[in-house]
């Protein structure tokens, strides 16, 4: 089974760059500062990660700065008891 932070790269990297883009994405790339995820992808990515991991994120915890890298949304997701 993939570790949380490898899913959670492959879905920015698949839905977020474009085919011929190559960046390269880390764990510790900054998505939202670093202008690869806007406000409405931000939504996008909430709602997979709690289709994914079957969890809701409420509103007041889906903040920039915990959506601004793969490893800050690990961190956030820890804290639903997701592994």
């Amino acid at each position: 089974m993939p570790e949380i932070k490898d899913v959670i790269l492959e879905y920015v990297q698949e839905e977020y760059l474009e085919e011929d883009d190559d960046m390269e994405i880390t764990y510790d790339s900054k998505l939202i500062t670093g202008g690869i995820v806007d406000s409405f992808s931000m939504v996008s990515l909430k709602r997979f990660l709690e289709t994914e991991y079957n969890i809701r994120i409420p509103d007041g915890k889906a903040s920039p700065e915990a959506f601004d890298s793969v490893n800050n949304i690990v961190k956030l997701l820890k804290e639903f008891d997701v592994e």
